[in-house]
C-alpha cells in the first residue's frame, strides 16, 4: 500500500517512527515533511497528504500533531478526504468499517507510539463495511 505521511513539529519525533514502522511493514511511503521538528503550520502538511490521497498518489493518508484534531480538521478541507482522528485501535476499526476514512490522523502527545502503531495496523488492514454505510458515506461526500 502506498502510504503518505506528514506531521508538524509536536507530531515529528512520533511521524519519523511511524515512517520506518511502515517501511518495515511492507508499505510504500512518502514522506510530505517536515524534515526537523523546527516549528511549522499543520494546515500546510495537512493539504500535502490530503492532496496525495485526493489525487490518488497515495492509498491513504497518516498525519501526526499533538492531539490529532488540528490535522483532521484540515484535512477534511480537501474535496474527497475523510480524516478521522483516532486514539485506539477500536476507534481506528470503525472509521473504517462504517466512515470508509481514507486519512488517519494521531496524537503525537497524548498517545503513546505502540498503541499508535497498533492503531495503523487497525486502519490499514480494515476494510470499508459496505451495505447501509454506503449511502451514509455517499451523504458525506456530496457535502465535498
Amino acid at each position: 500500500m502506498i502510504i503518505s505521511i506528514a506531521s508538524d513539529h509536536a507530531g515529528f519525533e512520533q511521524k519519523q517512527q511511524l515512517v520506518d514502522y511502515l517501511v518495515a511493514k511492507g508499505h510504500q511511503v512518502i514522506d510530505q515533511g517536515p524534515d526537523t521538528d523546527d516549528r511549522v503550520d499543520y494546515p500546510d502538511y495537512a493539504a500535502k497528504v490530503a492532496n496525495d490521497v485526493a489525487s490518488g498518489a497515495a492509498d491513504r493518508g497518516v498525519l501526526v500533531c499533538g492531539t490529532g484534531i488540528g490535522m483532521a480538521l484540515a484535512a477534511d478541507k480537501v474535496a474527497g478526504i475523510r480524516a478521522a482522528n483516532i486514539i485506539n485501535p477500536q476507534f481506528a476499526a470503525l472509521c473504517r468499517e462504517h466512515n470508509d476514512a481514507n486519512v488517519i490522523t494521531l496524537s503525537g502527545r497524548f498517545v503513546t507510539l505502540e498503541t499508535n502503531q497498533e492503531i495503523l495496523d487497525v486502519f490499514l488492514t480494515t476494510e470499508f463495511g459496505g451495505g447501509r454505510h454506503a449511502g451514509r458515506v455517499e451523504k458525506i461526500m456530496a457535502l465535498d
